[in-house]
């Protein structure tokens, strides 16, 4: 049994005792993302396993806490629920979804409406209740759903993820309640955060280097109105969307057969010579979308090497330092499509203001990073030098 809780401690005493009354057997893991009260300690008390995470959000937590489980089922709960879920783990389904009998509070039904018909769209399947929090998984379920995407978009993704797995999904009526949230700013705002999370969890995810799964942001870049800039963000999205375990130029190339890098290799520097009608024009986009590529390795490192060259290159920074803020707390990341089109921002903002002499200036420099990159780690560079490694953490959670 896996329950994520924040600031509970009102509550979580109770839930953790009912579900131990009513599974004294199963495992029960408590994943508090970053309480600022005593809901850790109290869980505990009562008598659960208790994961103390940094805030990050709920399907962060969750995620982090199947990794801790025990194989098999799962059981999903809400830390404020009271009432008995036995009816879910008796429903013969792989995923089977709480559908609370009385209605409790609520708002005008946006978040809900757009997360049912968002499932809709995505999978086909039509649900009463998209954003219910308890649900019990078969293992397959769990498998072809976990990690999920992240916040309060954890449940609309696992529907999806479930239906388009082949899995069986149903909902079940359990006479279950939950601390309401009212017609408030407090309720308006948490149904605010739930419809955002709802509209990144749909759309493409990826796995960072904490085995969380992130919404794909990088194809924001390509609402600039600049067709070179959008043309290398859809080429880096399909290598995010499709690429093998190849990793680095050598890796590609030792394939044996096309892959998505080796694409991108060709066409970024095409896009590059299309947009310059120049030569060293092509190679510096193809060398810069490659180099911001291979800083893209912990969150935010991309973005801060784009913002501290983009004064020089006259690129612009509105959209970067938007996105920065999602990179650091891990709720987004940029991908190859976000990391390769900065690059390419980045080299074609550079290449209007640069004589031949810069520009091949330029190309020798970015050459040598991107060799220093492909032999060793430019990361591995960055976090062995003083300066550079408090830049680079600064921001970051631990």
């Amino acid at each position: 049994m896996l329950v994520a809780a924040r600031d509970e401690a009102e509550r979580i005493g109770g839930t953790v005792r009912a579900l131990r009354a009513a599974f004294p057997d199963a495992a029960l893991i408590v994943a508090d993302d970053g309480s600022a009260d005593a809901t850790a300690a109290l869980a505990e008390e009562a008598g659960a396993t208790v994961l103390r995470l940094p805030r990050r959000g709920k399907g962060q937590a969750l995620s982090v806490a199947e990794g801790a489980a025990p194989p098999g089922r799962l059981l999903l709960c809400d830390a404020d629920v009271r009432g008995g879920l036995r009816p879910l783990v008796e429903a013969h389904a792989d995923v089977a979804v709480a559908r609370f009998r009385r209605r409790q509070g609520g708002g005008l039904g946006l978040a809900k409406g757009a997360a049912r018909r968002l499932i809709a769209l995505r999978a086909g399947f039509l649900t009463a209740e998209p954003l219910s929090g308890q649900r019990a998984l078969s293992a397959r379920a769990r498998a072809a759903c976990f990690p999920l995407a992240p916040g309060f978009g954890c449940e609309t993704r696992m529907t999806i993820d479930a239906v388009r797995a082949g899995l069986r999904v149903v909902e079940v009526d359990v006479d279950l309640e939950h601390r309401a949230t009212g017609r408030d700013a407090e309720g308006f705002a948490h149904r605010a955060r739930q419809l955002h999370d709802a509209l990144l969890a749909v759309g493409p995810l990826a796995v960072n280097h904490r085995g969380l799964r992130l919404p794909l942001l990088g194809w924001s870049l390509a609402l600039r109105r600049d067709p070179a800039v959008a043309a290398v963000v859809a080429v880096g999205l399909a290598d995010d969307l499709w690429s093998g375990p190849e990793r680095g130029l050598r890796g590609h190339i030792r394939a044996g057969a096309p892959t998505t890098g080796l694409l991108k290799l060709a066409a970024i520097p095409l896009i590059g010579l299309g947009a310059t009608r120049r030569l060293s024009g092509a190679l510096v986009v193809a060398l810069a979308a490659n180099l911001l590529n291979q800083l893209d390795t912990k969150p935010g490192r991309a973005l801060k090497a784009y913002l501290a060259a983009a004064p020089a290159a006259g690129a612009p920074v509105g959209a970067a330092v938007i996105l920065l803020s999602y990179d650091l707390r891990e709720m987004a990341m940029l991908g190859d499509g976000g990391s390769n089109a900065l690059g390419a921002l980045l080299a074609l903002k550079s290449v209007e203001r640069l004589g031949p002499r810069g520009r091949w200036l330029a190309l020798a420099l970015l050459a040598s990073l991107n060799v220093i990159g492909e032999r060793t780690s430019l990361g591995a560079l960055i976090e062995r030098t003083p300066g550079l490694r408090r830049l680079d953490a600064l921001g970051r959670p631990a």
